[in-house]
């Protein structure tokens, strides 16, 4: 489980695949990896990964089929950016929302608009997840956790602030680009508690 509470920002170092094998990237990290076990989870980019090879200054993943025809993470290419955050631990503050690393769709982002010294972003969500999206609500875009401002009928909005500009992916997105995409846990399960109704 998660925050939304992004960490570091790292890097694709390198992605490799072969012939019925998942496919591992290689991240580079300011994170400690001397403290991460291998086996832990870290979210990448919304996405919880399991961490299976590390080394000072970066750690590994697996990604299976799965994984990348679910998310963004099959468009991601050596240089990437990567947002990042580890595993919350009991007494960690809960300073987001509570994000289970399970993307729900890919998002796409319709434009940027300059308010104040923050952005506002306007991101088209898959039409099965509108519902989902509410007005003062929470999502997860590439695993930060925002406040929505106005819903629309096939798309939301978001303001990013210039301290999450500089340190997530978000700051330098560009029309078009895709995003990860989790909507809120309660959401969810109030969707499913009506639908049982």
């Amino acid at each position: 489980m998660f925050t939304g509470i992004i960490t570091d920002l790292g890097r694709v170092r390198s992605i490799t695949s072969g012939r019925g094998k998942d496919t591992r990237l290689v991240v580079e990290t300011r994170y400690d990896t001397a403290e991460i076990a291998l086996g832990a989870s870290i979210a990448c980019s919304g996405a919880c990964l399991t961490v299976v090879e590390k080394a000072p200054g970066w750690f590994a993943v697996d990604v299976s089929a799965e994984t990348l025809s679910r998310t963004s993470l099959g468009t991601w290419r050596a240089g990437t950016k990567v947002n990042l955050e580890r595993a919350l631990r009991m007494g960690d503050e809960l300073g987001g929302h509570l994000v289970l690393g399970h993307v729900d769709g890919v998002a796409r982002l319709v434009s940027t608009t300059p308010e104040g010294e923050s952005l506002r972003l306007v991101i088209e969500a898959p039409a099965p997840l509108g519902r989902f999206i509410a007005e003062k609500g929470s999502v997860a875009l590439d695993g930060v956790s925002l406040t929505v401002n106005e819903v629309g009928p096939a798309s939301f909005g978001v303001n990013i602030i210039p301290h999450t500009q500089r340190e997530t992916s978000l700051g330098g997105l560009k029309p078009g680009d895709t995003l990860n995409l989790e909507i809120d846990l309660l959401a969810r399960y109030v969707a499913r508690f009506n639908e049982a109704k």
